[in-house]
This record gives C-alpha cells, sequence and structure tokens, in this order.
C-alpha cells in the first residue's frame, strides 16, 4: 500500500521519536536534555558501553555516531525489527492514535497531481522573483528598502512582487506549458462558473511565499502595493496543497532557529509575515505567524511539536487583546503536563517590525523576557475589568473560573488550576475586608494589631489583582523604564523617610504601580514597616541597592530633583515629607478613582447600546467624555510640579538657614 507524503508527516509530527525509540533503549541521563528533546542512548543496532546514539525530538530523526545508521520512525522499525514499511506505518498510526486511510486506487495519481501543482508554485514563486527586480518592481522595491529589509533578507524568504496585469503570471505559466487546470487547482487565478476568463489572482503586490513544513511553496500571501486595494494583504484560497488553518508562515526555519542556542528551544508566534521578515533579520530566528486569522488550534498544536512553551507575541492594542484573550481559550483545551505557553504583549501602537527596526533588538529582548505565563493571563482576563465588592459579584467571579477550569482537558493540570484560581481569589478578597483595628489608650484606633494581615492582603494583591492594562504596562516598560514622576514621589518619600509607611501603613498598602519593578520595591518597603522600629532612610536605601534596586532608585532620584521636589528627598523634615506625600497621594487616588469611573462607564454604554437604550446613551457619553477628559489632565501634565512649589521653597529655605 503506498501512503501520501502528508500522512506520513502527520505521523512523524505526531508520535516524538523518542517514544518510539524509548520502548526499545534506555536514556543516558547524563547526556540526555529532556527539556530540547535531545536524547542519548547505547546504539541498539550494535554493541557498545558509552551512549553513541542521538535522538532528536524535534528533527524526527536518529544517528549512531559509532556504526553511522541514521532514520526516521519507520526505518527505525524496519532496520530494527524487521517490519516491512506498510507494518512500521501502522505501528507508528497506533501509538498517535490515527487510522490508516482506506485503500484508495487514485492516491497514487493525487501523490503525483500534488508533485506537480508544487512545480507549478515553485515556477510562480520564481517569475515573482524575477519581477521584483524588473523595471515595474522599483516601487516595491522602495517599499521593501524603506521597510527596512536587506538584499539578502529578501533573497531568505524569496520575496516577489505580482505585477499590475489580469495575466502576466497565467500567461507566463502557459508559456511553460502549465495546463490550465494545474494553475487554477493552485489557486493562482481567479475562476468559476460566473467568471468567462480567469485572471490572475495576485496583482500590484509585494508576494511572500508561504512554505510546507518540508520547505516546499504551497502559498502565497500578498500584501497591496496601492492604499486603495480592498484588501491590504490576501491569502492563497485553500488548496489540495494549502489549508491555512494548519499552517505556519516560517514554520520550518523557525524550528531549526528554535533548536539553536539563540532560539532557546522556544518559539515566538506573532501576528503578520512582517513581523516574522524583521525579527530573522535582527537575528531573531524562531518565530511564525499564523496566516491573516486568529490562532488555531491546529497551528497552536504545530508550535508544541517544536517546544512544550511556545510564547504567543501580540501587539498591545485592543485588537491584540482580543487575540490574547481567544489564544487564551485555545491553549486551555490543549494543556497537558509540561505543556503550556506564555504571553507577551508589545507597547500600544508597536509591532515587532517597528520595535526592531526603530529601536533595535534589545527592546524586544526585553518584552520576551517578560512574558506571562497562562495563569496570569487567565486571572487578568477575568479581573479586567470588574468590580468585586459584594458577595454577588464574588461569587460571579468564582463562577467564571470554574467555567475557564472545566475547559482543561487533562485531569491533573486542572486539578492545578483550580488550586491555584482558588488561592488568587482568597488572596483577592482578603485584601479587600475591611481592615481591624484596636482601640487605644486615647479613644482611637491603633494599626499595629491588623497590619500584618492587611499587610499579606495588600501584597497578595499586588500579585494577582492585576489588569490587562497593567499587564501590558508592565509588559512594554520592562524593568528598566522610568516610572512615573507621581510614582516616583511617593515611593522616593518612603525611602528616605520610612517612618510613613507605618505611620501611613492603610494608603501605602492600597498603592498598585504599573511599573513592575517599582511594585516589587514598594513590597520590600513594605517589609521594612512591618519589621518593628522603621530603619533610617540610608539603611533602607543601602538594603535596596544590595537586593539590585539601585538603578531605579538613581532614576527616581534624578527625576525628583530635575523637577526641584526637595520634599521627596532625604533633607526635607519629617512633617513636611508627609505633606508632599499625601499631595501625591492624593493624585494618585484621583487618577485611579477616574480610571474605575471610566471602566464602568464604558460597561454602562456597552449595555444600553446592546439593550438599544438610546435615550440614556447621550448622557453616558457626556459623562464618559468629562473623565477622559480629566483623567488626560491629571496623566498628561505635570501638575505635580505645581503642588509642591511653595513646600519646595519652604524646605529649600529651611535648608539654607
Amino acid at each position: 500500500m503506498r501512503f501520501d507524503n502528508s500522512f506520513l508527516d502527520e505521523l512523524r509530527d505526531r508520535v516524538p521519536i523518542s517514544d518510539l525509540i524509548g520502548k526499545r533503549v534506555s536514556w543516558d541521563k547524563r547526556k540526555t536534555n529532556v527539556s530540547r528533546g535531545d536524547w542519548w542512548a547505547c546504539c541498539p543496532f550494535h554493541g557498545e558501553k558509552t551512549p553513541s546514539f542521538h535522538c532528536e525530538d524535534r528533527k524526527g530523526r536518529y544517528h549512531c555516531f559509532g556504526c553511522g545508521v541514521s532514520g526516521d520512525h519507520f526505518r527505525f522499525l524496519t532496520e530494527l525489527d524487521g517490519m516491512s514499511f506498510p507494518e512500521a506505518v501502522q505501528q507508528v498510526a497506533d501509538m498517535a492514535g490515527v487510522a490508516l486511510p482506506a485503500p484508495d486506487p487514485r492516491a497514487a495519481q493525487r501523490e503525483r497531481e500534488r508533485a506537480t501543482l508544487s512545480d507549478v508554485m515553485e515556477l510562480a514563486t520564481r517569475f515573482f522573483q524575477d519581477r521584483l527586480q524588473a523595471a515595474d518592481g522599483a516601487p516595491a522595491r522602495a517599499y521593501l528598502r524603506d521597510r527596512g529589509l536587506s538584499g539578502k533578507t529578501i533573497e531568505t524568504f524569496r520575496l516577489g512582487f505580482a505585477p499590475d496585469s489580469r495575466n502576466a503570471l497565467k500567461e507566463h505559466l502557459a508559456s511553460k506549458g502549465v495546463e490550465k487546470e494545474q494553475f487554477e487547482a493552485c489557486g493562482l487565478v481567479v475562476h468559476g462558473p460566473d467568471i468567462a476568463v480567469s485572471y490572475d489572482r495576485f496583482r500590484d503586490r509585494i508576494m511572500f511565499p508561504i512554505l510546507s513544513a518540508r520547505e516546499k511553496v504551497i502559498a502565497f500571501g500578498g500584501r497591496a502595493m496601492s492604499a486603495d486595494a480592498p484588501a491590504k494583504y490576501l491569502n492563497s484560497n485553500e488548496t489540495e496543497l494549502f489549508h491555512k488553518g494548519r499552517v505556519l508562515y516560517n514554520f520550518a526555519r523557525a524550528r531549526r532557529g528554535a533548536q539553536g542556542a539563540d532560539g532557546a528551544g522556544t518559539v515566538i508566534a506573532v501576528e503578520g509575515y512582517m513581523d516574522v521578515i524583521a525579527l530573522h533579520q535582527a537575528g531573531i530566528e524562531h518565530a511564525v505567524a499564523p496566516l491573516g486569522t486568529a490562532l488555531t488550534d491546529n497551528q497552536l498544536e504545530l508550535l508544541w511539536r517544536i517546544t512544550p512553551e511556545p510564547v504567543l507575541c501580540f501587539d498591545g492594542d485592543e485588537a491584540g487583546t482580543r487575540a490574547a484573550n481567544r489564544a487564551v481559550d485555545i491553549a486551555l483545551a490543549g494543556l497537558r503536563p509540561g505543556r503550556s505557553v506564555r504571553f507577551a504583549v508589545l507597547p500600544a501602537g508597536k509591532d515587532p517590525d517597528d520595535l526592531v527596526r526603530d529601536e533595535g533588538r534589545a527592546p524586544f529582548d526585553a518584552v520576551m523576557k517578560a512574558a506571562r505565563p497562562l495563569a496570569d493571563m487567565v486571572w487578568m482576563r477575568e479581573t479586567a475589568a470588574g468590580v468585586f465588592d459584594t458577595p454577588e459579584r464574588k461569587a460571579a467571579l468564582e463562577a467564571a473560573f470554574g467555567r475557564v477550569t472545566a475547559a482543561i482537558g487533562d485531569e491533573s493540570v486542572r486539578r492545578h488550576y483550580v488550586q491555584d484560581m482558588r488561592e488568587r481569589l482568597n488572596a483577592f478578597f482578603e485584601s479587600r475586608q475591611p481592615q481591624q483595628g484596636v482601640r487605644d489608650g486615647r479613644g482611637g484606633f491603633s494599626r499595629g494589631a491588623g497590619r500584618q494581615g492587611a499587610q499579606r492582603g495588600a501584597r497578595a494583591a499586588r500579585r494577582y489583582a492585576m489588569t490587562n492594562q497593567l499587564a501590558r504596562s508592565t509588559l512594554v516598560r520592562g524593568l528598566s523604564a522610568v516610572p512615573s514622576l507621581r510614582d516616583s514621589v511617593i515611593v522616593f518619600t518612603l525611602i528616605n523617610h520610612p517612618a510613613l509607611i507605618a505611620s501611613e501603613f492603610d494608603d501605602v498598602s492600597s498603592l498598585e504601580f504599573d511599573h513592575q519593578l517599582l511594585d516589587r520595591l514598594l513590597g520590600r518597603l513594605m517589609d521594612f514597616g512591618s519589621e518593628g522600629e522603621a530603619p533610617q532612610g540610608e539603611a533602607v536605601r543601602a538594603q535596596l541597592h544590595a537586593e539590585g534596586f539601585e538603578e531605579l532608585t538613581g532614576q527616581m532620584e534624578r527625576q525628583i530633583r530635575n523637577a526641584r521636589i526637595w520634599t521627596a528627598t532625604g533633607e526635607a523634615a519629617l512633617e513636611d515629607a508627609r505633606e508632599g506625600f499625601l499631595q501625591a497621594l492624593a493624585l494618585y487616588q484621583r487618577s485611579r478613582a477616574l480610571r474605575l469611573e471610566k471602566v464602568e462607564l464604558e460597561r454602562d454604554i456597552a449595555e444600553a447600546t446592546e439593550s438599544g437604550d438610546g435615550d440614556a446613551l447621550p448622557q453616558l457619553m457626556r459623562s464618559l467624555q468629562s473623565v477622559q477628559n480629566e483623567y488626560n489632565r491629571l496623566e498628561q501634565q505635570e501638575a505635580i510640579i505645581d503642588g509642591f512649589g511653595v513646600l519646595s521653597g519652604r524646605v529649600r529655605g529651611a535648608a539654607g538657614n
């Protein structure tokens, strides 16, 4: 029986070759690197005491450096066990849980036809490449130069140009003896019963060849040169060769790149062709992209064949957030022990192409380093815009997490997710409980009795209660970005005057900063505040420097001294520092309240729109605009500096005296 190459490829991809060979050998624990799918054993084909038999899951191949044997799944079984080839295919299919195709007398004919179609696609690729270098390809070449692509990169990805002609490719293929049915079967022309004469599908477009896992051209993506084109990007239609939801752009090259030291065994999924190409030119050769649609479950399976934890990278805009949320649902269904995904979100208004072209590779590497696990994304999505201040709302949040975790197919992973979400919910709800005080001798309340519990709840809340906006900000800023001046004033004042941590503990414990490293630093300050008598400012700074916060504190000090906000420095008297801290805190709290009010109004507008309540919409829109205007004023102007003018003068005067 003859088997299609595509069916054999599917079996190789579904069954790690180490699973097959591991039934016959014992892997050497010292030389084997399980996380990279790199296995070593004593060769089963010849006697040896030192392991020289090497097996790579990503390549689906084995090789013995002692006797020289090499091959794939099927050769291993035919040569070691003497199976016939159909028997070997049957055994691997059984391991994969795939039924053998029914005997088909036309299978061999279809295989020959597919091979012929591959030849036609190769002819089309060369035609597009040649036309890119021709006179009418000059605008396309200029566009690619403006996008920062080198000649080497253009050649590596075999980019081309489809001329603005209805029949240029069609006539070229016909001159090479390609039959009408063949270029129609390849999806290179638009045809049908209502079209009298077929015509080229791609016209006046930069062409991106799409390759199979075997690195054969199976389809094209075309980027329109004209701004008036109905579709900016156009892909080949589904054909015998091409099934869009089962293919990733740059898959074969990324699989090789992931094996190199730079790839570190992982792969990055970005959103577009140009992102992949720009990253490759920047030295990041392990990136892939779906083909103009959201990531599918089949495409995620392809990623998992390369690495157990791919990174899904999304643009930092609303569309990117929606795509990330869809990917969360797809990933949950496919989780297994040791198999997951991470999420990286780019700065708003930036895609990978923009980032590496404008700023080099380092910012993109920082985004990748800050990639978040799937569990964090689940938490942030479900808590993003909600207010959970009543038992009913808390119950609704619990129910939402119940629905999410129920989608996880693997029982052991599902159990751990249920436990993880329960711990997050407990910490989240604890942080919002009223704090219990103890009356002091003056008839007031002391914060000391409830401080430890409040601190644990507040710090847990900072860990877990993160909105999507906060997550994006954290990922975008990275660890070296400078915090806002307002946030720097708050934290730098606490560094220089640690006594305020205890006296203003309730307000300090409620702070949540967008800047990741600043939030970590605040957590350490709260630790100092709960360790009994507050240390002196110099001791706090010395400890923070020892823990790796020196660069951040230096950045904040430069900000504050340049803005001449002396109340935040160690030179200020404690009461002046307190007054300055409370002014900055008031601005922080007002900005945060406006953000929450904006979220509520947007939800009300969505509900009114959905229910058709046109009477309420105008007032809601006016309220939203008013809130947005005030929020922008607080965020964009450095109002905080004006608020410190009198205090700054007083502190400087005191220092002069």
